[in-house]
């Protein structure tokens, strides 16, 4: 076969995907002739629009078309990877042998190789990912300046914008491998954004809200949007520093996820095998406040992290990682798990759609349950060891008192250490937020150092 590789109008066509598999099969063939024992490819396209406007005039319009394929050689316990973003045939021999060369000069591992051939995904359920929407330039230029100018209107203490935008992004991508496995996963993403600027008595304070979904229909309206950020954006405004206390804290729910973050950073294969982490040999102890439960559903219907298979075509399956504050397993690729003496969790390129179960209580009601402490809505930086547990970022939010928001603070640290936090879990709220793939409502740590200007 002799492709030139001539680009389709769409990537996610039936045409457009049986290229794609095309250039797969033809990196396995090419390895096998080549002497790799097995072997692996990845092959990608994407195609999006998006724009931006600022104070209702058109800042940016940028269309991207990303294409790539990756292929992997093994010589035994050897490995090479080579890329290109050329599908001709001569391009993908050239990456092929390529990678066998590379293959052949690094040194042997026993734990590389492909997952089990007996792991593959046979079963290839419609998870709906693929919603592709016909929207022109001018379309979405009239989405993010509705979403701006919602946001501007709110308030005549909304002086300054960073602006609105909306986009648009499809793609497929197809991985083989020569265990005789081929999978196709075709997938949208759409949504808008605004952030604009606040002012009151000389302090300024900014804030953004978002929507996004893999079907346009499922997104929240312009004007809603730009309410919300305008909103959030107000209610900052007169932020105070604190003294520096102990105290409870609550995340609110679109930063909590990074809480959950930092677990599944200490239980990955790659930080257990070399020992850094300080969840090392945790799996069937208590690491959560009991109660707690923590699991990954990959197949959930438009969900932003499903997938019927992962990055090395293992079935994924729905699974608990922690039950009643009890760790039941880690998140491992083939790779890491053999490290360990373990089995791949399924989880070559990370967890799917992972989903801390809500609680009884809205975010107001965890707030009347706290009574004092400190909401956190804004983190900054970047100050989490894995190896230790230590936690340490700077933040914004609001003071509590009696149950409720009394004022706005800035300029705080929040600092502890995760084995604490996780344990100190008080509350997981109801609010969960939907749009990532990691689902959480707002978690109540039951208390933490809040350190002021």
């Amino acid at each position: 076969m002799n492709n030139n590789s001539t680009d389709p109008v769409s990537v996610t066509d039936a045409a457009a995907t049986a290229l794609l598999q095309s250039r797969v099969e033809l990196a396995l063939e090419e390895a096998k002739k080549a002497g790799a024992t097995t072997a692996e490819a990845n092959v990608s396209r994407s195609q999006g629009v998006s724009v931006n406007v600022r104070k209702g005039e058109v800042e940016t319009v940028e269309h991207n078309r990303d294409k790539s394929l990756v292929v992997s050689c093994y010589v035994g316990d050897h490995v090479g990877s080579a890329s290109t973003s050329d599908f001709s045939d001569d391009a993908v021999r050239s990456s092929v042998r390529a990678a066998v060369a590379i293959a052949k000069k690094t040194a042997g591992d026993p734990a590389i190789g492909l997952a089990d051939p007996q792991l593959m995904a046979t079963e290839f359920p419609d998870l709906g990912l693929l919603h592709p929407w016909e929207v022109s330039i001018d379309e979405l230029i009239d989405i993010a300046t509705r979403t701006e100018a919602a946001a501007l209107s709110v308030d005549k203490r909304i002086t300054n914008t960073e602006g609105g935008s909306a986009s648009s992004h499809e793609g497929s991508d197809v991985y083989g491998n020569s265990h005789g496995f081929m999978g196709t996963l075709s997938a949208s993403r759409h949504g808008y954004s605004c952030s604009v600027i606040g002012e009151s008595d000389g302090s300024m304070q900014r804030d953004y809200w978002y929507s996004s979904a893999r079907d346009a229909r499922d997104l929240d309206t312009p004007e809603a949007v730009g309410l919300k950020t305008a909103e959030r954006t107000l209610r900052r405004l007169g932020s105070k520093q604190m003294a520096t206390t102990r105290c409870p804290v609550v995340y609110e729910a679109p930063i909590a996820s990074g809480v959950v973050g930092h677990f599944i950073g200490a239980i990955r294969g790659s930080s257990l095998y070399r020992k850094a982490s300080f969840l090392v040999d945790s799996q069937g102890k208590e690491v959560w406040a009991k109660g707690v439960r923590i699991h990954e559903e990959p197949h959930l219907y438009k969900g932003m992290g499903s997938s019927p298979y992962d990055g090395e075509g293992v079935a994924t399956q729905a699974r608990d990682i922690v039950t009643d504050g009890v760790v039941q397993g880690y998140v491992l690729a083939s790779y890491s798990a053999r490290k360990l003496g373990l089995e791949t969790t399924g989880n070559a390129g990370g967890v799917r759609n992972l989903v801390i179960e809500p609680g009884d209580l809205d975010l107001d009601g965890i707030l009347r349950q706290m009574g004092k402490g400190l909401l956190v809505t804004e983190l900054i930086g970047f100050g989490v060891n894995t190896v230790t547990g230590d936690y340490s970022r700077g933040a914004s939010g609001f003071w509590v008192e009696d149950g409720a928001i009394a004022y706005p603070v800035e300029e705080i640290t929040i600092a502890g250490n995760l084995a604490d936090m996780f344990k100190g879990v008080a509350a997981i709220g109801n609010d969960v937020d939907d749009r990532g793939n990691v689902r959480s409502g707002s978690i109540m740590i039951d208390e933490l150092t809040v350190a002021g200007g």
